[in-house]
């Protein structure tokens, strides 16, 4: 389980203080993929990188399996706690190949059988043993999104931390990584945080979601009352009618 209460980042902008998330407070039960949406600069993507302590949070809480992770994240938070970027092009080493940026963290961590889980990674994200030796260069966006995946995956983390996983990727791709993601979470039975713009994407993967304004958190729903339009604050059904064609009519 995961455990998040009063959650609050401030970044100092032009000398003075923007809060951009205020007060966030959730449970996530293991096992459970639970999604935050909102529009831009609502401070969903914040409120992911400041779980994986990647932004400095204040008069925050943070519980994983009833164990408080540290202010500054020991190396066994992070191993416990990995993330799969936004960007595939950004994300990975452009001077490294798949081989050396799927072994350095079984290295970081003095894992045994390196070579072999390496392998297993990859065949794991659907990549073909030729893939292992290339640069990301020479793959695909969505063959470096699978890349990012199996090096988020290659520590057999129990949570794993999604900013926007497809929509870096062309259309015809994005399918492909939100199904390898749903048979993942099932083989790996992972704990996952999906953060997205996209409501089709947190109701297809996601069991709950949690509909973020300005920095607040507005609301949590289940996945069929998003689809079904049951929600009851104003910006929510904002945010539906903007999605054109998501509410299911037959509701």
């Amino acid at each position: 389980m995961i455990t998040v209460r009063d959650l609050s980042v401030t970044f100092e902008v032009g000398g003075r203080d923007i809060r951009a998330v205020q007060a966030v407070s959730f449970e996530v039960a293991r096992g459970e993929t639970f999604g935050i949406v909102g529009e831009s600069g609502s401070g969903k993507s914040t409120v992911l990188k400041a779980i994986a302590g990647l932004v400095r949070s204040t008069s925050a809480t943070l519980e994983v399996d009833g164990r408080a992770a540290a202010r500054r994240r020991s190396r066994a938070d992070r191993r416990m706690l990995q993330f799969v970027f936004q960007d595939p092009y950004g994300s990975l080493h452009p001077r490294k190949t798949i081989d050396d940026i799927l072994r350095e963290p079984l290295v970081i961590h003095r894992e045994p059988d390196i070579d072999a889980r390496v392998a297993a990674a990859i065949a794991d994200v659907g990549l073909l043993p030729a893939h292992r030796f290339r640069y990301p260069h020479q793959l695909s966006g969505g063959q470096r999104q699978r890349v990012a995946i199996a090096r988020a995956l290659i520590l057999s983390p129990p949570i794993l931390l999604l900013d926007e996983p497809t929509s870096a990727l062309d259309v015809s791709v994005q399918a492909e990584i939100l199904n390898l993601l749903a048979r993942l979470r099932q083989s790996y039975t992972l704990t996952s945080i999906l953060v997205s713009h996209d409501l089709a994407v947190v109701a297809h993967l996601c069991d709950r979601i949690a509909i973020m304004r300005m920095g607040r958190l507005v609301e949590i729903v289940s996945a069929d009352d998003l689809r079904t339009g049951r929600v009851t604050h104003d910006y929510s059904r904002q945010l539906l009618a903007a999605s054109r064609g998501f509410v299911r009519q037959d509701a």
